[in-house]
């Protein structure tokens, strides 16, 4: 018997939408890199993208347990001499919660071109709409 190996035109991509109202932000954001890579299907393979579309929306009611809130920081670096600059989570939270959610993902998800192709597949609103009604995505409760 032979190992069955997903061809990238045979996979079946689904649409899914993850509400993040109430949720911790790191839970939503680990069940949204699962479907990403597709690990929640059978014919997972680590080395072929099978994964499905993703949606999360109300991302501002996502809520950090503790004190992350306030303790938190998110650095980044301009590439200028000097210019490490740092953000708190709470403001990050309050201007650009859908930045918040991609971050959290993106760190769940493997640093490679798999990685960055899943990432794509990933859309982060901020309110309950979104524009992704016609392909008819069904609402995964976790």
């Amino acid at each position: 018997m032979s190992t069955f190996i997903p061809k990238a035109d045979e996979i079946e991509r689904k649409w899914y939408v993850l509400d993040a109202t109430d949720k911790p932000l790191g839970k939503v954001a680990a069940e949204a890199a699962t479907l990403l890579r597709g690990k929640h299907k059978p014919e997972f393979m680590p080395n072929v993208d099978c994964g499905d579309f993703v949606i999360i929306i109300n991302a501002e009611k996502a809520v950090l347990t503790g004190n992350k809130l306030n303790q938190k920081t998110y650095y980044h670096h301009t590439g200028y001499i000097g210019n490490l600059k740092e953000v708190k989570y709470s403001t990050l939270m309050n201007e650009k919660p859908e930045f918040a959610m991609e971050l959290a993902v993106k760190g769940m998800i493997p640093s490679t071109t798999l990685g960055r192709k899943a990432l794509t597949r990933l859309h982060v609103y901020a309110g309950a709409d979104h524009k992704h009604a016609a392909q008819k995505p069904e609402v995964r409760e976790f």
